[in-house]
């Protein structure tokens, strides 16, 4: 196993801590702050972890929810099986198990 970090994105949870259930309400909030996003990209920072974020966004989404970066990215742990090569330099990757199909003829035909 190897050790990599990734994120978990709590806008969500949090919006739904100050009863903010819709995605546009954010949307005029930012323009407020300055932060001209269109729907479209206020839904994806919402739903989605964001893989970059402008520090003015940032701020103006703390400001908005009244939190800290901390409340909003949390850092996690992510563990993945990695392929150990073999001494032919091959590498053994967990492969499902193959089945043989069989087919047969419907009967009276």
């Amino acid at each position: 196993m190897t050790k990599s970090m990734g994120v978990r994105w709590n806008l969500r949870k949090l919006m739904a801590a100050q009863d903010m259930f819709q995605t546009t309400e954010l949307v005029p909030l930012l323009a407020e702050r300055g932060i001209h996003l269109s729907r479209e990209q206020v839904y994806r920072l919402v739903t989605q972890p964001p893989q970059r974020l402008s520090m003015d966004t940032l701020a103006a989404l703390c400001d908005i929810l009244s939190c800290t970066p901390n409340d909003l990215i949390e850092v996690v742990e992510v563990r993945r099986q990695v392929a150990k090569p073999t001494a032919t330099g091959e590498t053994t990757a967990a492969t499902p198990p193959t089945r043989r199909t069989q087919l047969r003829r419907p009967e009276g035909l």
